[in-house]
């Protein structure tokens, strides 16, 4: 004989309160993972582009300039939004300001740049790695160097040729060659309309990490 029995007022408030109680921990829990996954990109373009600086060294005997050339992960605000981009200042004038030649292309698509947006490349243009725009990707509202490895207000690090992060502005004469390398550790926080999650990129090694 089949049970046809139903839930009693009672039993339901206790389904109510039960279900409410999920939604309060697992909203926010969606919304962290936004942040999380976000930091986890940004850790994960920091390690190509010490990559790229490691199998590309810019060394030249003939060029007294050659260390502006270095790659470089630099963090911008683009029409607003917060971005950033991959690239070697291999341009003769060295301006620090990456241009589309000499940023690095896409390796899961070579027709896109990595790049969320700079000067000349917009987030609308398809050459724009879309998910490298934080804020629109990710809602992500500012990206705060800590004074380790910020100068001047830049947001970028430089690699040199064994991998050691250093600190970056494209007044690079004033930094080169020995006080330029970071020696403490670098702190990244990407922030947005209520919370912050910081990563940590290590002085020597230049090893990235979330802090937790």
């Amino acid at each position: 004989m089949l049970n046809n029995r139903a839930f009693t007022l009672v039993e339901l408030v206790f389904i109510i309160i039960a279900v409410g109680v999920l939604a309060a921990v697992i909203v926010p829990r969606m919304q962290t993972s936004r942040l999380r996954e976000a930091a986890d990109q940004v850790i994960s373009h920091i390690r190509y582009t010490q990559h790229l600086a490691m199998i590309d060294d810019k060394f030249d005997i003939y060029d007294d300039h050659w260390y502006r050339q270095r790659w470089q992960i630099i963090f911008e605000s683009i029409d607003g939004s917060q971005s950033y981009t991959i690239f070697a200042d291999t341009s003769g004038a060295h301006t620090g300001t990456p241009s589309k030649i000499e940023v690095v292309k896409n390796p899961q698509n070579p027709s896109k740049l990595l790049s969320g947006a700079m000067s000349g490349l917009k987030y609308e243009d398809k050459e724009t790695t879309k998910e490298m725009n934080l804020g629109h990707t990710y809602g992500i509202k500012n990206v705060i160097f800590s004074n380790t490895c910020s100068v001047g207000g830049s947001r970028r690090i430089i690699f040199d040729y064994i991998g050691r992060p250093m600190k970056g502005r494209s007044d690079y004469d004033s930094l080169y060659p020995n006080n330029s390398l970071i020696t403490q550790q670098c702190n990244i926080t990407l922030v947005n309309d209520s919370e912050n999650i910081t990563i940590s990129v290590e002085p020597e090694t230049g090893f990235a990490w979330i802090v937790l």
